[in-house]
């Protein structure tokens, strides 16, 4: 290996350790800190002590538990979270991650990978290529790493055998093909006892390659981000008093310098830098990584989220976007369904309006699909509610990313990376009218208003929701009631009963709500509407106070007692899949704004409670 390639590949390298459960990642760190004398003498005696009390290496000391920090980890011999570790030689400086290899963690090992430069992965030499590699290759393609160590680990299980090795690096290169990696350097190995780790083995003569020390001091993994056009995504509005306002953030990539132009991405609008400030002060310059605030010559409107870019080479912006996506969360994705999004520091509601295809991992194949499940990988239609300033994945990392969240229980839900923006109908723009819906509230002397009955199918929802009705009608006011049923037969005719559909139903339902409640009118909708997130979806499509749900409380007991149209039995019968309260869930509101419990009540009863309710809330 050159000098010259060593001068070249000098500075920070991050990169992770990935693959599957017990390839030995966590000891091939240790072993790489251990043969580079990287550990201090204590922390080797307090390695020995733990090795003994949790190590699988019988007498010797076992490294991997060096990584291995987590009590549970160290007990089941795996690891669990995401292990990062700094380190030095006379050549490069390091931080490495030690992500788990359990497929029930891939949102670790993708966390890992999105802050990389490199990948090492390991495969058993007496396993091969498994699923879990081809699973973490494939978010290392994704997820922008081009280059890649594949660490042949355990080769002194197999009797250092050639040929074995020679045939993973074939099924490798045949699997990886199409994975558009730039450099692939194979590596026979053993973590255990260090061959070809930090010194060249004498029992792998056949092998003529670096060991892995060398390839990692020796890689040159600039990407150029001091090159690439200048991104900087507001992180906080800076302004302790009435005289100083600066944008603090992080420079994303390229270059900026005192009175250069930017521009505002969403808006447009236009100013120049009349200060830098770092950690030391005023700088005339600032690079991609480095933390600072700006100062511009004029009072733009900016807040965290926002993102400057230069006039000439601005990032797009767009509200519908083509993205890849790793499922993370044991909820699976389902198109419709709204979800929160960070795109840099801006947090923004997003659904997925169609999945085109999941990518099987192990095949590379496009195959059809209607949700996502967990560790699931696919390319879909992303909807935004507004607009993010941004650039594909491929061109810069970190203004092509997102994560997604559920937005009831917070969660991760999944990782995406946006390909292109959709460029569909950006022709068509709301359009304003003279009478709006104050004026149509006004001639009709009420308050449009949404009532959302919700409950198990035989609760008794539409038998209430008409009474109601009938008595709103008698005291004068305009009136309006959707049904489930009703509208399955026409608007909705061609919905199923799957989540995905579910989802979609009420979204239409949502929206023709909201087309009635615009006109000023007081809707009443029955539907079972299982999941609170759809639930959740219609309240916010409407302002503040327009909303009523209503939860008609009915054991299921009760409803299969009632089962008014029989349906309880054809789904006990198993005749009727994805039955509400049988086969498929019914999450309970936990905030509605009135609960009626029919047990021991007619229907009677249970309107003239609503009734009272609803006259107090509306007047009159």
């Amino acid at each position: 290996m050159s000098n010259q390639r060593i001068e070249e590949g000098r500075g920070l390298l991050r990169f992770l350790t990935c693959g599957s459960v017990d390839d030995g990642k966590s000891t091939l760190i240790g072993r790489l800190l251990h043969d580079s004398r990287l550990i201090a003498e204590d922390t080797l005696e307090t390695l020995a002590r733990d090795s003994r009390r949790h190590g699988t290496v019988g007498e010797e000391v076992d490294l991997a538990l060096l990584v291995d920090g987590l009590e549970a980890e160290r007990q089941q011999g795996i690891t669990i979270d995401v292990a990062y570790r700094y380190f030095a030689t006379q050549r490069r400086s390091f931080i490495v991650a030690d992500t788990p290899g359990h497929e029930q963690y891939t949102r670790n090992m993708a966390t890992g990978a999105s802050n990389s430069d490199l990948a090492v992965i390991l495969v058993d030499a007496r396993k091969g290529i498994v699923t879990q590699t081809r699973r973490h290759a494939t978010i290392c393609s994704l997820l922008g790493i081009k280059h890649l160590v594949l660490a042949v680990n355990k080769i002194d299980l197999i009797e250092f055998d050639e040929a074995q090795f020679a045939k993973i690096v074939e099924d490798w290169n045949k699997f990886s093909a199409d994975l558009h990696f730039s450099e692939t350097q194979p590596i026979p190995v053993s973590a255990r006892f260090g061959d070809n780790v930090t010194t060249s083995s004498a029992r792998t003569p056949w092998y003529s390659g670096p060991t892995l020390a060398e390839y990692l001091e020796s890689v040159d993994v600039d990407y150029g981000l001091r090159d690439k056009p200048f991104r900087f995504q507001v992180q906080w509005v800076n302004r302790p008093n009435l005289d100083f306002r600066g944008f603090s953030g992080t420079v994303a990539s390229g270059q900026i310098a005192l009175g250069d132009s930017l521009v505002v991405a969403n808006s447009g609008r236009q100013s120049q830098v009349t200060r830098i400030l770092g950690p030391d002060g005023d700088q005339p310059t600032a690079s991609a990584g480095e933390a600072v605030t700006i100062c511009l010559a004029d009072e733009l409107d900016l807040a965290r989220g926002d993102m400057l870019v230069p006039p000439a080479a601005r990032a797009e912006v767009a509200d519908q976007l083509a993205v890849n996506l790793l499922w993370m969360d044991e909820e699976p994705l389902l198109p419709g369904r709204k979800y929160l999004a960070r795109f840099g520091h801006a947090w923004v509601p997003v659904s997925v309006t169609s999945i085109k295809y999941r990518l099987d991992i192990n095949t590379q194949q496009q195959t059809p699909t209607k949700k996502l499940a967990l560790n699931e990988i696919a390319f879909c239609n992303l909807e935004i509610s507004g607009r993010v300033a941004f650039d594909p994945y491929t061109e810069n990392r970190a203004t092509g990313a997102f994560i997604m969240v559920d937005r009831y229980t917070n969660r991760t839900a999944g990782a995406g990376m946006v390909s292109f923006a959709l460029r569909r109908a950006t022709h068509i723009h709301a359009e304003g009218f003279l009478v709006d819906k104050a004026a149509r509230a006004a001639l009709l002397n009420q308050q449009p208003q949404v009532i959302w009955f919700t409950g198990l199918s035989g609760s008794g929802k539409s038998s209430i929701a008409k009474l109601v009705e009938a008595a709103l009608h008698r005291d004068g006011r305009l009136t309006y009631s959707l049904d489930g049923d009703n509208l399955r037969l026409g608007l909705n005719r061609d919905l199923g009963f799957t989540d995905q559909d579910r989802v979609e139903n009420i979204r239409r339902v949502g929206e023709v709500a909201k087309l009635f409640l615009d006109a000023g009118a007081i809707v009443l909708c029955s539907f079972i509407s299982p999941f609170r997130a759809e639930r959740r979806m219609v309240r916010e499509m409407m302002a503040p106070g327009e909303f009523i749900e209503i939860f008609v409380e009915t054991p299921v007991e009760e409803c299969i007692r009632r089962d008014p149209k029989g349906l309880y039995q054809k789904a006990l019968d198993g005749k009727i899949p994805n039955f509400t309260g049988i086969s498929s869930p019914y999450e309970e509101p936990e905030a509605a704004e009135l609960v009626v419990s029919t047990a021991g009540r007619t229907p009677q009863e249970s309107a003239a409670a609503v009734l009272d309710y609803l006259r107090l809330r509306l007047g009159g």
